[in-house]
């Protein structure tokens, strides 16, 4: 029987053919103990896409249902974002994540950033073809951590999803920059 994190794992590394690839792992926190077999894989820029993108291997494990691996992706390569997708596998696991649902980062983004929360979404700059993963007898969706501000949180809650995403697409945002305008 095939070991689904080297589906997973290839599943990636095929939609990012031609990326160098290198894995992490995160020492700190509870998601260590807690998420033994977790680890992020750190895509450099390449035919896909020009940012650096980092997307857990393992994360689906935390529940039943829905099985979901995150990703992000961001202008520099840095080790913040296998931080922050250590704590959002937690999260997950601990919360439960879906389309939709934001989660709070505590602190910026990035230094400078207005962004403190991160949206989670379909992967839409990448496509279904990087979002859903089939394995033998089951599949799971990759989703994105977008990051977003304080107000477009509050946005969302009053507004709903839709209306955000909106707004997004109206002003053409720059999603991979920490300096980016608020929407709202």
């Amino acid at each position: 029987m095939i070991e689904p994190r080297e589906v997973i794992r290839e599943h990636l590394r095929r939609f990012f053919a031609g990326h160098s690839c290198d894995e992490h792992v995160w020492t700190l926190g509870p998601a260590l103990d807690e998420l033994p077999r977790l680890f992020v894989l750190e895509f450099a820029p390449g035919p896909q896409s020009r940012l650096w993108t980092y997307v857990t291997v393992g994360a689906w494990e935390v529940r039943a249902e829905p099985r979901l691996e995150f990703m992000i992706a961001a202008p520099d390569q840095d080790q913040r974002h296998v931080e922050l997708l250590f704590m959002t596998a937690w999260y997950h696991g601990n919360r439960g994540l879906g389309t939709g649902h934001t989660l709070p980062i505590g602190e910026s983004w990035l230094p400078g950033s207005k962004c403190d929360f991160f949206l989670v979404s379909l992967p839409y700059p990448f496509g279904p073809q990087l979002e859903i993963c089939n394995l033998p007898d089951w599949h799971l969706h990759v989703l994105w951590l977008l990051p977003i501000t304080s107000a477009e949180r509050e946005f969302k809650v009053r507004e709903g999803l839709e209306a955000l995403e909106q707004r997004f697409d109206a002003a053409a945002i720059e999603y991979w920059s920490p300096n980016r305008p608020s929407v709202v």
